[in-house]
């Protein structure tokens, strides 16, 4: 199972991303969507999972839960926007990964055997930061595989 995770696109989600997002099973975003419509453009491609950012005050956006716990493939894996807030022991209650945004800064680690993932952002650049987003790969044998892909934008 090939999963999209995306973050922080403040109603900018670049046309560049969409093509690479094609062969997802499942698309994640983990919040600061700022526009609606990114939902919708997403979900074209596969269906979506969705967190609210701090950004997300008004409107549809401002309705999406604060955290999210989904399984797939028989991971469980846990959704929220700020690491900062993240009120759980991941290892003791399960999860199989932790997956945030906020900070724009893309990372991928492991602590307790579980993956913390941060796709960065493939909305507005930031700083001097990459654009871009991340992948996970759910394989048969129970395996996680995670990357952070950077998109083609000079």
């Amino acid at each position: 199972m090939i999963i999209g995770v995306v973050s922080d696109t403040h109603s900018l989600l670049r046309p560049e991303v969409l093509p690479l997002l094609h062969g997802s099973d499942h698309i994640l975003h983990l919040g600061d969507v700022g526009d609606p419509e990114i939902l919708g453009t997403l979900a074209r491609i596969a269906p979506v999972t969705a967190v609210r950012g701090n950004i997300d005050t008004h409107g549809p956006c401002a309705q999406l839960p604060e955290t999210e716990a989904v399984t797939m493939a028989g991971h469980d894996l846990y959704l929220l926007h700020d690491l900062s807030r993240l009120d759980l022991d991941p290892a003791a209650a399960g999860f199989a990964a932790v997956l945030y945004g906020h900070s724009h800064k893309p990372e991928v680690h492991w602590r307790k055997d579980v993956l913390y993932m941060n796709p960065g952002s493939c909305g507005p650049r930031r700083f001097q930061l990459p654009i871009s987003y991340g992948r996970i790969t759910l394989h048969e044998n129970g395996q996680l595989e995670a990357e952070i892909l950077q998109l083609p934008i000079g």
